[in-house]
């Protein structure tokens, strides 16, 4: 019965009330910042790498689709590339479905 009132007693002077989220705070700032240098650091590093990829696309490139389609480069406009996979044979793709660009001449 005692214990009840115990815990039933406002703080005393030299004990916080409120001091449960501020205890919370410093491992929730540290779960952010290891968050954000495994995961969301590297993945803004690969986008902004594919965007220049893309940016830098010219006429000749051999390149591998997303689909893995390998083929080259023959024409290109603002959102869209011709690819040339065979002789004779060209289709058109979007420009964001290019995956790689591949070393020497396909």
């Amino acid at each position: 019965m005692l214990d009840i009132a115990f815990a039933m007693a406002p703080p005393t002077e030299g004990s916080e009330g409120g001091s449960g989220f501020l205890s919370l705070l410093p491992p929730m700032i540290m779960m952010f910042a290891i968050f954000y240098f495994i995961l969301i650091r590297p993945q803004q590093k690969k986008q902004k790498a594919a965007l220049k990829m893309l940016d830098q696309l010219k006429e000749g490139d051999p390149v591998v689709t997303l689909s893995g389609i390998h083929g080259t480069i023959k024409k290109l406009k603002d959102d869209t590339v011709m690819l040339q996979i065979a002789d004779n044979v060209r289709i058109k793709i979007n420009r964001s479905s290019i995956s790689t660009v591949k070393e020497g001449k396909s």
